[in-house]
C-alpha cells in the first residue's frame, strides 16, 4: 500500500463489557428437523440403528481384543405392540456414556474412536444416527449394559428426543445393548419380520457381523461375498450366484468384478475417517458388476448400482458413479474412501467419487472384453439383447469401439447384420439411409439386393460414420448429396431441354426436380428421393417447433437450414439405362400417340411406389390408380376404322417408317 493511502478501520475485537450473546437452541425444534427431514424414507432408522449395533461390535473388539465375545444383531418385530427391537452384544454403554453420546447432539463414540485408533471399520461419523430414531417412533427406549461394567444395567427412555430419562436396571445376561422403538401409528408397517427380512437382507448385505430376523438362525446376511475371501469351485459361478442373489430387477448375463486401482491414497487416509485426495485416480473400492438381462433401447437408463461404506449401504441409486452410456450396467461395491453427506443417503461429489468413476467406466470396458474372450455364447447373447445400446457406447470409448466395430448389430432393411455383413453385401461400401421413413433409395437397394442401415436410429449413423473411416471403406448415405451423387450417375449425354421440360411436365409433382441420370438395376425407370435438408428445414420452421425444441439448439438448426431454400423438397431420378425410359423418349420423339398415356403410367407407378414405401405422397393415390386403368384402357383400345394401327413400340414405329 502506498503512503497517505486512506486505510479502512479495523473492527474492534469484542471485550468482556461488549454486549455478546449466546445463540440459543430450539432443541425441540432441531430434533424434529433432523429426525423428521433429514432422511428421505423411514427405513433410514433401520439402517442407522443397525449400523450403531455393528459399530458397537467393533469398539468392543478394539477395547477389549482378548475378551469373549460373540458379535451378532438381532432384530425382533411385535405387530401387536407396534415395536421394533435391535439387539446386539457389543460395548454397550456406561450411563456418563449415555448422556455424553446418546444425549448430545452431533457428538459421536464412533467419531471419537476412530479418529484416536485409525480403525476404518467404524461406519458411524456424524453422531446423528440415534436420531433417526424419532423420526419413526414416538417413544424410544435403550436398554444397555457395558462390558467395562458387566454387572451394571441402565434403561434410557425419551419421547421426541428433547428430553429424557436414565434409570438403573439389572444388568442384561451379557453386554450389549436393545434399542425398542414404539412406532408412530402411520410407521406401523415395520412391525413386520417378513418386511424387516426384506429391507436388512438389502442393507446389512455386506455387514460382517451376522444379522438375525426374529427367531430364524439364519443370518439375513448370509450371502458368500465373493471378493473378499475366494469361495471354493468356479470363481464365476460364485460371482453369478451373487449377482443372481442381489440383482432386484433383471437376470443377469454376465458378472465381472471391480478391483481396487492401486495407489497410496487407497491405502491410506485420515483419521477422522475422510480421505486424502487420490493419487492418479487411485480407489479402495471393490465389488461386482453385470450385465443385466433386461430390455433396453438406445438412451434408456436401466444403471443399476448399490454402494456399500464400511459394510453398510449407503447409496440404493448410485447410477451417476456408472459411465451415461452403460445403461445395461447393475452393481454393487464397497468402499472404505467414499464421504457421505450428513444424512447418509448420497455420496460427496469429490475427488474420490470422480476417481470411482473412472475405475468403473474401465471395468465395465474391461468385463466386456473378458466376456467376449472367454464366453462367446454369452457375448452373442449381449449383443443381441443390447445391439442398440452397445452402438452409442462404442462411440464413447475408445476401447469399446475397437471391441465392438465388427461385432455389434445394425439395423438394416435386412435385419440385424454388423457392419462388415453391410460392407461385403455392399460390394465394399456401406450403405446408410439418412431418412425415417423408408424412400425410394431403399426401394432401389432392395431391388439391387443391397441392405441399408437405418440412419434414423439411435447412434447408427455417427457409429458408422466411424467405421468406415476406421476400416477405410466407403459410406454412402443415402438422401445427402454425396450420397445421392455415389447412386445417379450423370447421363452419357445430357437430354435436349424440349425433352427434359416434357418429361418434368408429365412426371414430377410440385416440389419436385427431375434429374436425368443412370443407375441399377435398369429395369427401374425412375427414383423418387426425398431432400432430406428441406424436410429438417420444415420441421425447425413448424409452428410447433418452439415448444419442442430449447431456444438455443433452436437458434442454431434454424442458422444452418437458412442456407436451404426448401423449394425442391425431393428430386426424381429419370433411369436413361431403363428400356422403358429409352421407348417412351423415342415415342415422344416421333409424336407417337401413345407417349403421353404411357408417360401418365409411370407417373402413376411413382405415387404408388411412394405411398407404399414412405405413407402418402404429395401426389393423389386413388388418382394414380384410376390412372392405370385409363392407361391400360388408352393403350387396348380398338383403332377406329381408316386410321392405321398403333404400333407395340417406338422401334416398331421407325420400322413402319
Amino acid at each position: 500500500m502506498s503512503e497517505g493511502a486512506p486505510t479502512e478501520p479495523t473492527p474492534a475485537e469484542p471485550t468482556p463489557t461488549d454486549d455478546v450473546r449466546t445463540t440459543e437452541v430450539d432443541l425441540g425444534g432441531l430434533v424434529n428437523v433432523l429426525a423428521t427431514h433429514l432422511y428421505s424414507t423411514p427405513l433410514v432408522a433401520l439402517r442407522e440403528l443397525v449400523q450403531n449395533a455393528h459399530d458397537s461390535h467393533t469398539r468392543r473388539l478394539l477395547e477389549d481384543p482378548d475378551g469373549e465375545h460373540r458379535p451378532r444383531i438381532r432384530v425382533r418385530a411385535d405387530a401387536a405392540r407396534r415395536t421394533v427391537a435391535i439387539e446386539d452384544t457389543g460395548a454397550g454403554l456406561t450411563e456418563p456414556e449415555i448422556h455424553a453420546y446418546l444425549a448430545t447432539v452431533g457428538t459421536g463414540y464412533t467419531r471419537m474412536l476412530r479418529e484416536l485408533t485409525g480403525n476404518q471399520e467404524l461406519i458411524g461419523a456424524f453422531g446423528l444416527g440415534f436420531l433417526s430414531a424419532f423420526s419413526v417412533a414416538d417413544e424410544v427406549t435403550v436398554t444397555t449394559t457395558s462390558h467395562r461394567e458387566p454387572g451394571l444395567g441402565h434403561r434410557y427412555r425419551s419421547r421426541g428426543g428433547e428430553q429424557y430419562r436414565v434409570d438403573p436396571v439389572p444388568a442384561r445376561p451379557e453386554p450389549g445393548t436393545v434399542v425398542e422403538l414404539a412406532l408412530k401409528a402411520e410407521h406401523a408397517h415395520l412391525a413386520d419380520e417378513h418386511a424387516l427380512r426384506e429391507v436388512l437382507g438389502r442393507y446389512c448385505v455386506l455387514l460382517p457381523v451376522p444379522v438375525y430376523v426374529g427367531d430364524d438362525e439364519r443370518p439375513v446376511n448370509a450371502v458368500q461375498v465373493p471378493w473378499r475371501r475366494r469361495v471354493e469351485g468356479d470363481q464365476y459361478a460364485a460371482r453369478m450366484r451373487f449377482a443372481t442373489a442381489f440383482g432386484r430387477r433383471f437376470e443377469p448375463l454376465t458378472a465381472f468384478p471391480v478391483l481396487p486401482v492401486p495407489g497410496d491414497a487407497a491405502a491410506d487416509g485420515t483419521a477422522d475417517g475422510t480421505a486424502e485426495a487420490p493419487a492418479d485416480g487411485a480407489t479402495d473400492a471393490v465389488g461386482l458388476l453385470w450385465v443385466q438381462d433386461g430390455g433396453s433401447y438406445g438412451s434408456s437408463d436401466n444403471r443399476d448400482l448399490a454402494v456399500y461404506l464400511r459394510g453398510m449401504l449407503l447409496a440404493e441409486d448410485a447410477r451417476d458413479l456408472l459411465p451415461s452410456w452403460a445403461g445395461f450396467i447393475g452393481g454393487v461395491i464397497e468402499s472404505s474412501r467414499l464421504t457421505p453427506t450428513a444424512s447418509r443417503e448420497d455420496l460427496q461429489r469429490d475427488e474420490h467419487y470422480r476417481a470411482l468413476q473412472r475405475a468403473l467406466a474401465d471395468a465395465v470396458v474391461d468385463g466386456l472384453y473378458e466376456t467376449a474372450r472367454l464366453r462367446p455364447a454369452v457375448w452373442r447373447r449381449i449383443l443381441t439383447r443390447h445391439g442398440q445400446e452397445l452402438l452409442g457406447a462404442a462411440l464413447c470409448d475408445d476401447r469399446l469401439f475397437t471391441l465392438l466395430a465388427d461385432d455389434v448389430p445394425v439395423p438394416t432393411s435386412q435385419g440385424d447384420l454388423t457392419a462388415g455383413g453391410l460392407r461385403a453385401a455392399g460390394g465394399g461400401a456401406v450403405h446408410v439411409a439418412l431418412g425415417s421413413g423408408g424412400g425410394f433409395e431403399e426401394m432401389l437397394y432392395r431391388a439391387m439386393r443391397v441392405p441399408i442401415a437405418r440412419g434414423d436410429r439411435y447412434a447408427v449413423l455417427p457409429f458408422l460414420r466411424r467405421y468406415a473411416q476406421l476400416r477405410g471403406c466407403r459410406l454412402v448415405e443415402l438422401g445427402s448429396e454425396q450420397g445421392n451423387r455415389e447412386l445417379f450417375r450423370d447421363p452419357e449425354r445430357p437430354l435436349p431441354p424440349e425433352e427434359a421440360a416434357w418429361l418434368s411436365g408429365a412426371l414430377a409433382d410440385q416440389g419436385e426436380q427431375l434429374v436425368p441420370a443412370r443407375f441399377d438395376p435398369p429395369g427401374l425407370p425412375l427414383v423418387l428421393v426425398p431432400d432430406r435438408e428441406a424436410e429438417l428445414k420444415a420441421r425447425i420452421e413448424d409452428d410447433q417447433a418452439d415448444a419442442r425444441i430449447p431456444s438455443a439448439a433452436l437458434r442454431l438448426a434454424r442458422a444452418f437450414t437458412a442456407r436451404t431454400d426448401g423449394a425442391v423438397k425431393a428430386r426424381l431420378y429419370l433411369n436413361l439405362d431403363c428400356p422403358a425410359v429409352r421407348d417412351l423418349l423415342a415415342a415422344y420423339r416421333t409424336g407417337h400417340t401413345g407417349s403421353a398415356t404411357a408417360a401418365g403410367l409411370l407417373r402413376s407407378l411413382k405415387v404408388i411406389m411412394a405411398a407404399a414405401s414412405t405413407g402418402p405422397a404429395e401426389g393423389d393415390l386413388g388418382a394414380a390408380l384410376a390412372g392405370i386403368g385409363t392407361a391400360v384402357s388408352a393403350l387396348t383400345a380398338a383403332v377406329p376404322a381408316g386410321l392405321p394401327d398403333v404400333p407395340d413400340s417406338p422401334g416398331a414405329l421407325r420400322d413402319e417408317a
